[in-house]
């Protein structure tokens, strides 16, 4: 038997509210979904033939794409051959559009000449290009040993200083027989003619990130191993750092959609480790775009233009707030039973209710900060699920409690007793309900999963309270002088035999 149930509940209770206070003096909420606080909805329709594996792959790459946006609890669905990405309270809509619209491939291709359209039907001024960005290797004065030696730098070269004046647009061989295009800049105006594809994405692996180096955001990518990565990567290089007639400018473009995304000068003729740096006047969200892009790669499948509706939640909160009214009317309801039927009994389960309930919000508070869970409908609905499995772990207890003092055992006795009897029988209870949620989050999608979650954490909570503060406040209440009024307890009949 527990010596200090006393203790185990101060510290149990104590530690539940202290967590609960914390979490609303931070001012944690739970997140909603797009069903309850609106946001967009993406759809994107492929072009041309594909196969269907393919469109798998892309609906994964795109779930890459928007979990790394910080949506909470985005939804990917695949709709015969459409894919809807629904994105609830996202604050930046078009940038999250974007980023989805974006499917083709990662090019790079050698930079022949780099100009500003003042007439695209006329002429292109060259002028060098004011932007900053670096492609590097750092070395060892970066501070990390990952990266091996040698720096490469955008500055445009001295020869499109000399040559800076009007000059015709570079004509492009429109039979694509030579591979060279006029290209516009993602940014700040200029366009480029670039030569035949030299490389692919695939020549990065999927771990490149942005970060603040020297005060500047950079983007840091690594090169796969083998011919397809590093080799022919420094292959390229070499040819840049030359100078060659295939790459006159020393300008390396990173191509994506048909737009330059970055233009970096390289100024090292191989990179040793694998490692690439990309710095120079990035702001942070050009930075953590570019890093994605090289991230996620390509999507192997062309789409059209997305369309996006934005989602009102009018209709969700609606639904919440009578979910919400229904809820507190069905817990009160129960509430009133339990300690009309369970007496003081039935106070234990009111307290226990309350912290489970104060328990759960706490968790999806701070889930929802720190993860990006997103309560929605379904998410509800779980959790008004799982108040019925606790209140039936309440009632396995205080039957078998009931039970053993009907029958002339001291309540005293019967508490610890009880409990541990009926213990196995509330484990297995909760167990099932958590291998159902389990099962259904392993197995499908959608709101489902968000059902599934919910009514798992829920349970999950509902078997610690029932484990850490139900038995300790019944051992506690049964060695008071009150415990020996069975009215109190809900107990009406006269005892079947003599005390235990």
């Amino acid at each position: 038997m527990n010596k200090r149930p006393g203790l185990t509940l101060i510290l149990a209770v104590g530690l539940i509210v202290g967590l609960f206070v914390a979490n609303l003096s931070a001012q944690n909420t739970p997140s909603l979904g797009l069903d309850l606080q609106g946001g967009a909805s993406v759809t994107l329709q492929p072009e041309g033939d594909f196969e269907d594996a393919a469109l798998n792959v892309a609906v994964d790459i795109i779930r890459q794409r928007v979990d790394s946006l910080g949506v909470a609890e985005p939804e990917i669905i695949r709709q015969g051959n459409t894919v809807v990405v629904n994105l609830p309270g996202v604050k930046d809509q078009q940038a999250a559009l974007d980023l989805i619209g974006r499917t083709g491939e990662v090019q790079l291709r050698q930079v022949l000449q780099v100009g500003v359209t003042e007439d695209p039907a006329t002429t292109t001024t060259l002028v060098p290009d004011q932007s900053s960005t670096t492609l590097a290797e750092p070395s060892g004065g970066f501070g990390s040993s990952r990266y091996g030696a040698g720096t490469v730098d955008d500055t445009v070269p001295d020869f499109a200083e000399t040559t800076e004046g009007e000059l015709p647009v570079p004509t492009v061989d429109e039979s694509g027989a030579g591979g060279q295009e006029v290209l516009p800049g993602a940014k700040d105006g200029f366009v480029y003619v670039v030569g035949p594809v030299a490389a692919t994405g695939q020549v990065f692996s999927n771990d490149a990130s942005a970060d603040i180096i020297n005060g500047q955001w950079v983007v840091l990518a690594n090169l796969r191993g083998g011919a397809g990565g590093e080799d022919l990567w420094n292959l390229i290089a070499s040819q840049c750092y030359s100078g060659s007639a295939t790459c006159p400018t020393r300008q390396l473009a990173i191509v994506l959609d048909g737009e330059v995304i970055s233009a970096p000068v390289v100024e090292q003729p191989s990179f040793a480790g694998g490692d690439v740096q990309i710095s120079g006047s990035f702001s942070e969200r050009e930075a953590r775009d570019l890093a994605k892009i090289l991230q996620f790669g390509a999507v192997p499948v062309k789409f059209e233009a997305p369309t996006a509706q934005t989602v009102s939640a009018t209709l969700g909160k609606d639904s919440l707030n009578a979910a919400i009214v229904a809820g507190i009317i069905g817990v009160l309801l129960v509430m009133l039973y339990l300690v009309a039927y369970y007496g003081i009994l039935g106070w234990v389960a009111v307290g226990g209710l309350m912290l489970s309930g104060m328990s759960t919000y706490t968790i999806i508070s701070w889930l929802s900060k720190t993860n990006g869970l997103a309560l929605t409908l379904s998410g509800a609905a779980g959790l008004i699920v799982s108040i019925g499995v606790s209140v039936d772990s309440y009632i396995v207890y205080f039957e078998k409690l009931k039970e053993d003092v009907k029958h002339g055992r001291l309540l005293r006795n019967a508490a610890q007793r009880s409990f541990e009897t009926t213990w196995r029988t509330i484990l297995a209870a909760g167990l099932v309900s958590l291998i159902g949620a389990v099962t259904l989050w392993w197995l499908t999608v959608g709101s489902v999963r968000g059902f599934a979650f919910f009514l798992g954490l829920a349970t999950t909570v509902d078997l610690i309270i029932s484990y850490v503060f139900t038995r300790a406040a019944v051992v506690l209440f049964s060695r008071s002088k009150l415990a020996n009024r069975r009215r109190l307890l809900g107990i009406r009949t006269a005892p079947a035999g003599g005390a235990s």
